[in-house]
């Protein structure tokens, strides 16, 4: 069997998702800090916020390379993710920097939460892309 540009584009989105599944629990537990009310909001946005271009601009790449690939299921797996990135993005609040957490409206209950089941939303997604990038 010959290494193909589709298996680079697994291997690549196989250690790519390891990144991504990093970023999604530290969003996960630094969001769940600012539940219990451990932290100060102000640097936990400023954490949370310097993920977000990276996570997207992986994210991004590695959907690009399946798509290069023509691997139509992986295609239509990472989609929709794509497409939830790019909507947030542009949804951000105006804050200073790139990002889209903002300290003075992210202790409010509703935002909060959705920030919370996005995250782990985000992070079952990761985890299940993994296990078929390493067995596809």
């Amino acid at each position: 069997m010959a290494f193909t540009f589709a298996a680079f584009a697994y291997l690549i989105a196989l250690i790519a998702v390891a990144f991504c599944i990093f970023f999604a629990i530290y969003t996960v537990i630094c969001i769940d800090e600012l539940k219990t009310d451990y932290k100060n909001p102000i640097e936990q946005c400023r954490n949370l916020n310097q993920l977000i271009l990276p996570e997207y601009a992986i994210h991004m790449t590695y959907t690009f390379l399946f798509i290069v690939s023509w691997q139509m299921f992986a295609i239509l797996m990472n989609l929709p993710l794509t497409f939830y990135h790019i909507a947030t993005y542009m949804r951000r609040p105006v804050i200073s920097g790139p990002g889209i957490y903002d300290p003075t409206t992210i202790l409010n209950r509703n935002e909060l939460s959705a920030s919370l089941r996005a995250s782990w939303a985000k992070l079952a997604f990761y985890l299940l892309s993994f296990f078929y990038y390493l067995y596809a």
